[in-house]
């Protein structure tokens, strides 16, 4: 009896911990697989994340200066769009900023954003809505990006205008964009052209 017996102890245990390091080793890599597409999303998600808009123009005024500031941005052939017109087929306004009425936040900032490019001269144009105390003026930042598909968004003109008056409007900007987005040459300007004083 003892020759049908072919099983060795020794090999016995040699066997089930080969086993079970490689069902181990089997289950590991199998939860790596399964984890690597949550470790870093595809690179157009990332890429659409960064930036909702293809146009984003931003204004920024000094968080304890209360006055209700305006920003005013018109896209090749459309009616302007600010704050009795938060939208056009180019252009949103995403925040109208009041000041202190009504806000939920310290700063002071308005911001627009395009769906697509169209090719043309774009203005954008700052308001001063409400009065202002004799002698005050209010530093206002504009800042202008333009985003490409499956690029970053790259900053094209940013400056600073001053404010010292009710209902005082000035051009931040005038600038023309090709078809693909990119700044004509030579086609940035602050020639003034007013978008909502000339309506009233």
């Amino acid at each position: 009896m003892e020759e049908l017996d072919t099983f060795d102890d020794e090999d016995t245990a040699g066997t089930v911990f080969r086993d079970v390091i490689l069902l181990a080793l089997i289950g590991f890599v199998a939860m790596v697989v399964m984890l690597l597409p949550h470790l870093q999303p595809p690179q157009e998600q990332r890429e659409e994340a960064k930036a909702p808009g293809n146009v984003m123009v931003e204004m920024h005024w000094p968080n304890d200066m209360p006055y209700d500031v305006d920003l005013w941005v018109k896209a090749p052939n459309e009616l302007p769009v600010g704050f009795w017109n938060q939208s056009g087929l180019t252009f949103n306004l995403l925040r109208d900023d009041l000041g202190i009425e009504g806000d939920a936040t310290d700063r002071n900032y308005e911001m627009t954003y395009s769906r697509g490019v169209p090719a043309g001269e774009y203005v954008v144009n700052v308001h001063m809505y409400g009065p202002l105390p004799r002698g005050m003026t209010v530093p206002v930042r504009v800042v202008v990006s333009v985003k490409r598909p499956l690029e970053e968004a790259e900053q094209i003109a940013a400056t600073t205008v001053e404010l010292r008056s009710k209902n005082q409007e000035e051009t931040a900007f005038r600038f023309r964009l090709d078809g693909e987005g990119h700044l004509v040459e030579g086609s940035v300007s602050k020639l003034r052209k007013p978008l909502i004083t000339e309506l009233h």
